[in-house]
């Protein structure tokens, strides 16, 4: 039997999930049937270096001991909630108690006993043990919907106006949300729609009945948040990358609003010369014949897997060297086969997470260029100016490989070391005497042996094409240097493999 090893997990657990989707409601209180570690790491450190949140502040564990291994976690769910109650945690808000892993395992389930605590209170068996955060995500949304939304609302009812849209998916602990639900509600009102609900990030228990209001949904993630649109039974789309995909998804979301086409194209025109024109600037720029010769890898959520695939890929030209979406499909890399591919040979830029960043590391892939673009992090994207989606999303992400495209030819660039000599001289010493200058034969022809030569050629290889003239006039000198210090009259493959150390 084949043993399939998992390094470097990438994804949470569908506990996760569920915390992220109901931790926004803020007249919701979470108890997490868990042991104090599960609870520190989710509801204080990982909110913290994504979210930056110091703490999940309506999320608390029953802090079950080795004894409710045996006993059951029933009397730590009842201490914890008595707790909370003692202490006016509960005041105003509906309580929801969440299945872990750890409590999963000895089969806590706490549906009929939660009941009796509180009529109004919720048990979600979160599958902790079994699906991804991203199902997870999925199954809380829905939960919420059917439980707090769908039953106090009059079935077939017509949206309140034809302008209205919900935005679906935006929750704790997703990458860049703040900066891309910022983006997509400027486009939304910029065809004549205004936001109804953003779901769950800006929503709340007492409002979920609000979903129906609306008359279509745009779900911000491919990676979940869609099945929750298709059961609110109106029209929806998924948020846009890239000039030519924002453009298709404008005059499309103007059609399903009833916004008249010359409003539309006015503000795609307007978008033109505006968030556009850096876009277009860099275009027409010298940078325009970098895009074609550099590559790049993405490993991301699904959305942004797809999204920067059209972007960069279609729409600039760069060359995608390869992807891997979250979650994962079956023909792409997985953490062990990306680790072996950025060992082989790293593209010149990765879209990625801090396990990416991590391999590159490993590998000392200083060609390379790292961009965040998932987590896990550590990495915060709490600001509305770094969009990944949209059209400021395409000025922002152009922007960001223009200014990496010139770090990339300057570390190339060849730069003297200023270094302090011996015996320099101390405050009111004498000068130090001056060595005459070491005659320049830099210039001079060298002989290099043929394999010296293949070495040279298999290194610059490893480099980004837009790179590796400066890369390879100076290895080359770094190179013949050696050889002259040495007395050699010729570069042997010996010397070539001590500059390339060197320079690494």
């Amino acid at each position: 039997m084949a043993i399939t090893l998992i390094r470097d997990i990438s994804d949470s657990s569908s506990y996760w999930g569920a915390s992220w989707v109901f931790g926004c409601f803020p007249d919701v209180h979470i108890v997490c049937d868990a042991p104090i570690g599960c609870y520190n790491l989710l509801g204080m450190a990982v909110t913290n270096y994504t979210d930056a949140l110091p703490h999940m502040a309506n999320l608390t564990p029953t802090s079950i001991h080795e004894e409710d291994v045996i006993t059951g976690t029933a009397k730590a769910l009842r201490r914890t909630i008595d707790d909370l109650r003692v202490r006016g945690a509960l005041e105003g808000k509906r309580l929801i108690v969440l299945s872990t892993a750890e409590s999963e395992m000895i089969s806590a389930d706490h549906t009929e006993f939660v009941a009796q605590i509180d009529p109004a209170a919720r048990f979600f068996w979160s599958r902790s043990l079994e699906q991804d955060e991203w199902l997870g995500r999925d199954r809380a949304l829905l939960f919420a919907w059917e439980e707090y939304g769908k039953p106090f609302v009059t079935s077939g009812a017509p949206p309140k106006a034809a302008n209205l849209v919900n935005i679906i998916g935006p929750s704790l602990g997703c990458f860049n949300a703040p900066a891309d639900l910022h983006e997509l509600k400027r486009l939304i009102a910029g065809v004549g729609g205004a936001v109804n609900l953003v779901y769950p990030y800006a929503g709340s228990v007492a409002a979920t009945p609000q979903l129906a209001d609306a008359a279509a949904n745009v779900v911000l993630y491919r990676e979940f948040g869609e099945p929750l649109a298709q059961a609110l039974g109106q029209p929806y789309l998924f948020a846009p990358f890239g000039v030519f995909g924002t453009t298709a998804f404008l005059r499309d979301l103007g059609k399903l609003l009833g916004t008249p086409e010359s409003q539309v194209e006015a503000f795609i025109r307007n978008e033109k010369t505006t968030t556009l024109q850096p876009v277009w600037d860099l275009w027409r720029g010298p940078q325009s014949d970098w895009f074609a010769t550099v590559d790049c890898a993405i490993v991301a959520g699904r959305s942004y897997v797809e999204g920067l695939r059209q972007f960069l890929g279609e729409e600039l030209g760069v060359k995608i060297a390869w992807s891997s979406g979250r979650p994962r499909r079956e023909d792409e890399p997985d953490n062990i086969e990306i680790r072996r591919r950025l060992h082989a040979k790293a593209p010149a830029f990765i879209f990625g997470s801090i396990n990416e960043k991590i391999y590159l590391a490993e590998a000392n892939a200083r060609a390379s260029h790292f961009i965040a673009a998932t987590f896990p992090g550590p990495v915060v994207r709490r600001t509305t100016g770094t969009p990944f989606m949209g059209y400021a999303g395409a000025a922002n992400i152009m922007q960001e490989l223009v200014n990496r495209f010139y770090d990339m030819v300057f570390n190339f660039l060849p730069v003297e070391l200023v270094k302090p000599e011996a015996g320099s001289r101390g405050p009111g010493g004498p000068p130090p005497p001056v060595a005459p200058p070491a005659p320049d034969r830099s210039s001079e022809t060298m002989a290099w042996s043929a394999a010296a030569t293949d070495r040279l050629t298999a290194a610059i290889e490893q480099v980004p094409f837009l790179a590796r003239i400066s890369a390879s006039r100076s290895l080359r000198l770094a190179a013949e240097q050696a050889a002259r210090a040495r007395g050699e009259s010729a570069v042997s493959l010996e010397v070539v493999e001590a500059a390339i150390a060197h320079g690494e």
